[in-house]
């Protein structure tokens, strides 16, 4: 038996062995059944071999495990040196990317966060605003009206004026949200997200455009992280502001509008209650899916919303 042990191929035939010996109807089994008939001498001779059978078997058994192991490691490896698999990950799309920041960037600047309805009435999205009724904006063409005669907001200075009514003044505050419009291009869609400011205090505070002018400049410098921001103001017209402007900023060797704003329109103060003689401050305004686009080199604003996930893995967020 102890050659049968010692040759045996696998662990199979070494069980097989196992069970002959030690088994129920096993040779060494009926020896240790017999001990009570048996001397001393020969109690111990049986002892001896018991004792040395289970050390050949434990021996061997580790023998052919150990072999086994080396069998499946040889065909069965994991070449380290190789670059591992590509593994999907989520990634934070650019446009809430871009929204968090400037989120951090103007609440760092003092003004504070409000929100609004996107289901306005006509007073806060139109007439507190200085639109006159006779205005393009109220037009069907450019708006969505609601049979009730409510409208999808078509700008976020609708907020501005809840947050005077209810807060009056002074006031630092600015809003995000979508907004609506009958456009759908390149460069507009019909439902994009649109950023606000305000900033009204007392007229000794002397605030002014070139208020509005600085801390655009100092957003620009913190949003594209360039410390040589060129800005330069053009004249324009909104309603609700008065002067107006539009604001561009130089990359490269072009002018790119990045915001309007202007010193809030005296109409707008009355319509919320508040003395124009003894407030003043400025407004401002822009998309950031524009600012995304800059930032991040887009040409299609509508790359946004498609839902082909090749795009943001091959965009570089």
């Amino acid at each position: 038996m102890k050659n049968k042990i010692k040759n045996a191929k696998s662990l199979e035939e070494l069980q097989v062995l196992y069970a002959e010996t030690f088994g129920k109807n096993g040779t060494m089994t009926a020896k240790l059944k017999n001990m009570a008939t048996l001397s001393n001498e020969e109690r111990a001779t049986i002892n001896a071999e018991n004792s040395e059978l289970r050390t050949l078997f434990k021996d061997k058994q580790t023998e052919l495990e150990m072999a086994a192991l080396n069998a499946k490691l040889a065909t069965e490896y994991i070449d380290v040196t190789l670059d591992k698999e590509p593994q999907n990950s989520g990634t934070i799309h650019p446009l809430t990317q871009s929204l968090k920041e400037t989120v951090d960037i103007f609440e760092s600047l003092g003004y504070t966060l409000m929100t609004g309805p996107e289901i306005e009435d006509d007073w806060h999205c139109f007439t507190a605003l200085n639109v006159p009724k006779h205005h393009p904006a109220r037009d069907m063409q450019d708006s969505f009206f609601l049979e009730n005669g409510n409208v999808m907001r078509t700008q976020t200075s609708a907020v501005q004026i809840r947050a005077m009514e209810k807060f009056g003044v002074p006031i630092k505050m600015f809003t995000l949200g979508q907004c609506y419009r009958r456009e759908l291009d390149a460069t507009h869609s019909a439902m994009f997200g649109q950023i606000e400011g305000l900033y009204i205090d007392k007229v000794e505070k002397n605030i002014n455009l070139s208020d509005l002018l600085a801390t655009m400049r100092t957003f620009a410098s913190k949003f594209f992280e360039k410390d040589d921001v060129e800005l330069r103001i053009r004249p324009s017209y909104f309603p609700f502001t008065e002067p107006s402007i539009e604001i561009d900023m130089k990359f490269g060797d072009k002018w790119m509008e990045l915001l309007c704003g202007g010193m809030v329109h005296p109409n707008v103060l009355k319509n919320c209650n508040i003395d124009p003689n003894k407030y003043q401050g400025f407004a401002f305004g822009f998309g950031w899916a524009r600012l995304a686009m800059v930032k991040y080199d887009l040409k299609d604003i509508r790359a946004f919303t498609d839902s082909d996930v090749r795009w943001l893995k091959n965009s570089g967020f």
